[in-house]
C-alpha cells in the first residue's frame, strides 16, 4: 500500500486534518521545520481529530539541527529540539520524527558519522515515547546524509529512516531503486517533490514532475513495498493530489 500526503497541515487547527482526509489523501507530515510551534495540548487535538481521519502522521524536525557541530552547545540544542519533536509526535499520534542529521563541517566523513551516531544513541536513551527517529537522505554532496550513511545509522542504532527521492536524484544524478530497496528494509517513509539542481546538488524545491513521480511510485509498487510518500513541493496539497492519482 502506498499512502500519499502533504508536508504541513496548514496550521494547528485540528480540522485541517479532516480537510486533508476529505481531499482523498492518506498521510500528513507536521512541519516543525522553522520552529516547534505546537504545544502538547494542540498536539492532543490533532490526535483526537485523527481518530476520524485516520491519516498516517509523521513530524519533521527543524531544519537547523546539526548533530555534528564543532560547538557542543549546538549539538545539545539540536538534541533537545529533536526530543521536543518526539514529545509532540507522541501526543499527536505520529510514529516518526524526520530530521536532517547535520553537516560534515570540513570534518573527516567517518568522524562526522561517529559524532552523529553517538548523538542519535544519546537521544534514543532519553526518548521515552514510542516514536522513532528517521534521519533523512540529503540532497547536497557536502552535507551528511548519503544513502550508505543513513542505511548504516539504521543498522547500527536501530533508528528508522526517510528516503527523499528528490534528494537522492540531486545528490547522485540518478535514482538506483534496486540499491535503495536492498539497503532499506520494511515499510518506507519517503519524501518527493520537484527540486532545482546545481553542481553541488539540491538548490530548492519546485513543482513536482509528474513523470518522475510516476517513476517513483511504479518502482515502489514493483518492489511490493508499503510506503508513505510526503510531498514537499511549494503547492504541497496540489502536488500530493497529483501523486495520489498516480497510485
Amino acid at each position: 500500500m502506498i499512502s500519499i500526503g502533504p508536508a504541513g497541515t496548514g496550521g494547528k487547527d485540528p480540522n485541517n486534518i479532516l480537510e486533508i482526509k476529505a481531499l482523498g489523501l492518506d498521510a500528513v507530515e507536521v512541519a516543525f521545520t522553522y520552529s516547534i510551534w505546537m504545544n502538547n495540548s494542540d498536539a492532543k487535538k490533532i490526535k483526537e481529530a485523527n481518530k476520524e481521519a485516520k491519516l498516517k502522521i509523521s513530524v519533521h524536525a527543524p531544519y537547523y539541527i546539526n548533530l555534528n557541530s564543532k560547538e557542543k552547545s549546538k549539538i545539545e540544542s539540536s538534541k533537545n529540539r529533536i526530543l521536543k519533536c518526539l514529545e509532540r509526535a507522541h501526543y499527536m499520534g505520529a510514529n516518526l520524527v524526520v530530521f536532517h542529521p547535520g553537516y560534515y563541517g570540513g570534518m573527516d566523513k567517518e568522524k562526522a558519522y561517529q559524532n552523529i551516531k553517538k548523538a542519535i544513541q544519546e537521544i534514543q536513551k532519553e526518548n521515552k515515547w514510542e516514536v522513532k527517529l528517521a534521519p533523512e537522505t540529503s540532497g547536497k554532496v557536502n552535507v551528511f546524509g548519503s544513502i550508505d550513511e543513513i542505511a548504516r545509522l539504521v543498522k547500527e542504532t536501530g533508528c528508522s529512516f526517510c528516503i527523499d527521492f528528490a534528494h537522492v536524484l540531486a545528490r547522485y544524478k540518478k535514482i538506483d531503486f534496486d540499491y535503495i530497496f536492498k539497503k532499506f528494509k520494511g515499510k518506507l517513509h519517503c519524501h518527493f517533490s520537484g527540486i532545482e539542481y546545481g553542481e553541488k546538488g539540491e538548490k530548492h524545491h519546485i513543482k513536482t514532475d509528474s513523470k518522475l513521480a510516476k517513476k517513483v511510485i511504479l518502482a515502489i509498487k514493483k518492489a511490493k513495498r508499503d510506503a508513505v510518500i510526503i510531498n514537499e513541493a511549494p503547492d504541497t496539497i496540489g502536488d500530493a493530489l497529483m501523486m495520489k492519482e498516480l497510485v
